[in-house]
């Protein structure tokens, strides 16, 4: 059986993370991870001032581990407010009056200052748009499903999209079955007529071959392979690439 639909992983597939690292530091800005931190320390501080500042960086790292946990072992992203009141509640302390603005800042950084397309993808999108269905299947880290439909429209692709998957959108995060069962579902497809393209073997290549889809794996961004990961049907080093490799794709 041949590919009808495929979908994409967002970051390292689509846009290529942290390249808007550059920017940042050109336009004087801190990094996104000294930001985050700044935000959380200044916030909790500014209505707190007795806790000190040892205190509140060590609830930031707990809520940390704890949205790591959910995501890497639970396989769900719980939203950015839900991660930060975790340092809220570790400190025992209510959310603060700029609760809300300190979440803005959080998932609108990469939006504000979007990181670049990875080389060729909107060529391939265009080649790929029109012969299969098409959709996104991401875990939102940060950044929420909103913003990264966002980030697409302000690039021009959102267009060639026919479905998104995202985590703190589905309550599921790859690998979990959920998150393809959502993409066939969306997409019209059955499950051995996807092709799930992304870059992190143990979520984009364990998560379709289990579910019985083809799996991508897409290494032009970054290739995270070390020996023992799970085997995908086709590997592809760009995506000028991408459109010969899914056609080759079948049982």
């Amino acid at each position: 059986m041949a590919v009808r639909g495929i979908t994409f992983d967002f970051w390292d597939t689509i846009v290529a993370d942290d390249t808007d690292e550059p920017i940042r530091a050109e336009r004087g800005l801190g990094s996104k991870a000294q930001t985050r931190v700044s935000s959380f320390v200044d916030e909790v501080s500014e209505h707190y001032p007795d806790i000190p500042d040892a205190e509140v960086l060590k609830a930031l790292d707990t809520a940390q581990s704890t949205f790591r946990h959910h995501w890497k072992v639970e396989h769900h992203t719980p939203c950015v407010a839900d991660r930060l009141m975790v340092g809220f509640k570790t400190l025992n302390i209510a959310a603060t009056p700029g609760f809300e603005g300190l979440v803005h800042t959080w998932e609108t950084m990469e939006v504000e200052i979007p990181p670049r397309l990875v080389d060729g993808i909107g060529d391939c999108l265009a080649a790929l748009h029109g012969p299969y269905k098409i959709g996104i299947i991401s875990d939102a880290i940060v950044t929420p499903g909103l913003g990264l439909r966002q980030i697409l429209r302000d690039y021009g692709l959102f267009q060639y999209f026919d479905h998104f998957v995202f985590s703190d959108e589905a309550g599921a995060s790859k690998p979990a079955a959920r998150v393809f069962d959502l993409a066939c579902e969306g997409l019209g497809v059955a499950p051995s007529e996807l092709a799930h393209v992304g870059d992190r073997p143990a979520n984009d290549i364990l998560g379709p071959n289990e579910y019985g889809a083809f799996s991508v794996l897409y290494t032009g961004a970054i290739d995270r392979r070390v020996p023992g990961d799970p085997e995908a049907s086709v590997v592809v080093s760009h995506m000028d690439r991408m459109v010969d490799s899914i056609a080759g794709l079948s049982r």
